[in-house]
């Protein structure tokens, strides 16, 4: 461990910790500043704090009532919004105060997504975003388009739609300033396999998804983005490689079918394989519980990521709210555009775990899909969705039905207001 500053305060948690992939009783979390020192066993604390230089009259402990639970907090990859704020046409100010919330109900990191529209939206969403991750507001950036196919288009603006353009792909990299993580693309448009190389080499993670792509095609385009990513991002200090994701599985692509599989079959194998991971909206709308729980037993839990999709609605009541360019009605937590096609999610995060959980995922196993995997898209394992110490002081306290009781994030507990 390496020495605190001993003018940060230091607090221990005490009780039932997720660490790793198994919940254990009798552990503790040590947290100074903005990082945990330390996490495991109560009987290796007093040793760690020693070799920092710790007093015990130093340190603040917390014990957790029985049934409460120390969890990493949760990572979104895919999310426009909430708390009546669009991320594409909010400014500033408001897209912080959306990001505070989401962080004080359980989310304690977010990727912003911004939904395909004209260059000027764009390029202005970029600029924006690339200033919030620069002060740690979000972990970067996600494009959801424009390189789309109009036959998969869901709630994406069709008149902003176009084929790959290598020479638009680099102004929108460059519009982001390195923090543009992720981009979703259809394998069956012209030009796509130059976007994935294009991608790959400044780092962005391509995401397959709004597609009419055979599996054929799919198939091709994940294994070309798997190997370049393998090729120029390779394992790490014994880490997986990265890999490309899909966008929203089963969303925004043709159903499987027997004699036609399409970029379903094609996902559900490259992510059996451990070559990539595919996106699960569980929220009992974009997915039947039955399927997601399916997914879980057949591809595994570090294979899969759990996302929101998150657009304004989130976290508030039904209404008329906006997804960029459009126009969404929300009833019954169910946002739709006028054509009645599905517009984004309105559930959390934590909604999400408790309910894989409900569709009976085992809770380790949501969690792993909402903080590990997450985490290891961003290239952030190890700094983030763990409790190991030399990573960011994010944690959850939640109750024995996973509701949520306090929130710590970067080292400070937070609340709403």
């Amino acid at each position: 461990m390496k020495p605190v500053n001993h003018t940060q305060p230091v607090t221990v948690i005490r009780g039932r910790v997720l660490l790793g992939s198994r919940v254990v009783e009798n552990s503790v979390v040590a947290v100074a500043g903005t990082a945990i020192i330390y996490a495991g066993s109560e009987t290796g604390l007093p040793d760690s704090l020693a070799a920092a230089g710790i007093a015990a009259s130093d340190v603040t402990t917390l014990v957790l009532a029985p049934g409460q639970l120390v969890a990493p907090g949760l990572v979104d990859v895919h999310n426009h919004g909430g708390y009546g704020v669009d991320f594409l046409s909010a400014d500033a100010v408001a897209a912080r105060s959306a990001l505070h919330r989401m962080h004080a109900a359980g989310t304690t990191t977010v990727l912003a997504s911004l939904v395909t529209a004209s260059p000027a939206d764009l390029f202005a969403g970029l600029d924006m975003f690339a200033g919030l991750a620069e002060t740690g507001d979000v972990a970067g950036i996600h494009l959801e388009g424009p390189f789309l196919s109009a036959a998969r288009c869901g709630a994406q603006d069709p008149r902003w739609l176009r084929s790959p353009d290598a020479d638009f792909a680099e102004q929108l990299i460059t519009a982001a300033r390195g923090h543009l993580r992720t981009m979703t693309y259809a394998p069956d448009l012209p030009g796509a396999p130059e976007l994935v190389d294009l991608l790959i080499a400044h780092s962005v993670i391509p995401s397959l998804g709004h597609t009419a792509a055979s599996a054929d095609d799919a198939g091709a385009s994940l294994k070309r983005a798997a190997f370049g990513l393998a090729s120029r991002h390779g394992a790490v200090a014994g880490r997986r490689a990265a890999v490309p994701t899909v966008t929203h599985l089963f969303n925004g692509m043709d159903p499987l079918h027997h004699r036609s599989p399409g970029a379903v079959a094609a996902a559900l194998r490259a992510a059996r394989a451990g070559t990539a991971i595919v996106e699960l909206i569980a929220d009992n709308t974009h997915l039947d519980p039955y399927l997601v729980a399916s997914m879980f037993e057949l591809l595994g839990a570090d294979n899969i990521v759990l996302v929101t999709d998150a657009m304004a609605a989130a976290g508030l009541s039904d209404g008329q709210y906006r997804l960029g360019p459009a126009e969404v009605s929300v009833s019954d937590g169910v946002a739709r555009l006028q054509s009645g096609a599905l517009a984004g999610g309105t559930a959390s995060m934590l909604d999400l775990v408790r309910n894989a959980m409900a569709a009976g995922v085992p809770m380790e196993d949501a969690l792993h899909s909402a903080t590990t995997v997450p985490a290891r898209i961003l290239g952030m394992s190890g700094r983030i969705g763990t409790l190991a110490a030399g990573a960011s002081a994010d944690l959850l306290l939640l109750d024995a039905n996973l509701r949520l009781s306090r929130v710590l994030r970067r080292g400070v507990w937070i609340s709403e207001g």
